[in-house]
């Protein structure tokens, strides 16, 4: 089908990918929720701690989707005289309220495994205990899948990220029908064990999350996506050379810019290679948003980077 280069097609993009998002966020947050409750459950006829571990962590991986939606929401304001570039970094904030809070969860499930450890206690009704896992499971592969999926067609780092936590949080919740199988087998102190497990595996997640963060925070970008617009430029039609090439993410989408080098021409041409180039950087990244793209002519130095 033809499409558009026009700026505002540019925004429609923006704001279909921001009502994609949402909607994941949406069904992600029911489904977890779902799962929540029907392993709480079976924790109180239980007792399992390490269920508990499990069950405290889908809990807080179903508020994240929270903080992310109001992000989402916020990203699709139009930029005011305060806020010039938009509301794009909504995101970067409400992934320091998500780590906030996953990382509370872990301390609060590692302290009951403690506590279990110095304190054991009988577990009864094990195999709802492994029924609840095998949900966890699944409840967190089938979010999983979904954000993944949402996240990668629009372009929204943060949202695969919470796709791929999703996906080895489910393993953790295999972990419970490991511990409750290892209780069946004769050893109690199995449950508490694979509770601290889980706590030390969500702290490891989470400094993955922290470091790719921070990276946002500080403007860091994959090269693979400077490499993608420097080609672009590279081979656009009337362009010698392309310098100084700069992209950033706000949000989940791209902003940036650029030098190119051009032929000393009359300025109509000039302006009809900058359209170009920049027409040759939307199909190089789909998530772009703004370009300012500077020209130079041959006979010019080049502005100091």
């Amino acid at each position: 089908m033809p499409h558009s280069h026009d700026a505002a097609d540019s925004i429609d993009d923006a704001l279909e990918a921001s009502t994609q998002g949402i909607r994941a966020l949406k069904i992600s947050l029911f489904i977890l929720l779902g799962t929540t409750v029907l392993q709480l459950a079976v924790v109180f006829i239980s007792g399992s701690v390490a269920l508990f571990a499990d069950t405290i962590h889908n809990f807080s991986d179903a508020l994240t989707a929270i903080p992310l939606w109001v992000a989402f929401i916020l990203g699709r304001r139009a930029a005011s005289r305060r806020y010039t570039y938009g509301y794009g970094r909504a995101e970067d904030l409400a992934g320091l309220f998500i780590i906030a809070v996953v990382a509370l969860s872990a301390v609060v499930a590692a302290w009951q495994s403690i506590e279990r450890l110095i304190n054991p206690q009988p577990l009864q009704n094990l195999w709802w205990v492994v029924a609840a896992g095998v949900i966890g499971f699944a409840g967190n592969e089938a979010v999983a899948i979904y954000r993944i999926r949402v996240g990668q067609r629009i372009g929204s780092a943060a949202l695969v990220a919470d796709g791929v936590h999703a996906r080895t949080d489910g393993f953790t919740s295999l972990a419970v029908v490991v511990g409750a199988v290892g209780v069946m087998l004769g050893f109690p102190l199995a449950d508490p064990i694979i509770g601290l497990i889980i706590s030390a595996a969500i702290m490891v997640l989470l400094w993955g999350t922290v470091k790719s963060l921070g990276r946002r925070l500080m403007d860091g970008i994959e090269p693979e996506l400077v490499e993608n617009a420097q080609r672009a430029l590279d081979e656009t039609p009337g362009v010698l050379a392309a310098h100084s090439v700069q992209l950033r993410w706000v949000g989940h989408r791209l902003q940036g810019a650029a030098t190119i080098v051009v032929p000393d021409a009359p300025l109509s041409r000039t302006e009809i290679v900058v359209d170009d180039a920049r027409h040759h950087l939307r199909h190089a990244l789909p998530n772009l948003d703004a370009m300012t793209i500077s020209a130079t002519t041959d006979r010019e130095p080049l502005p100091r980077p």
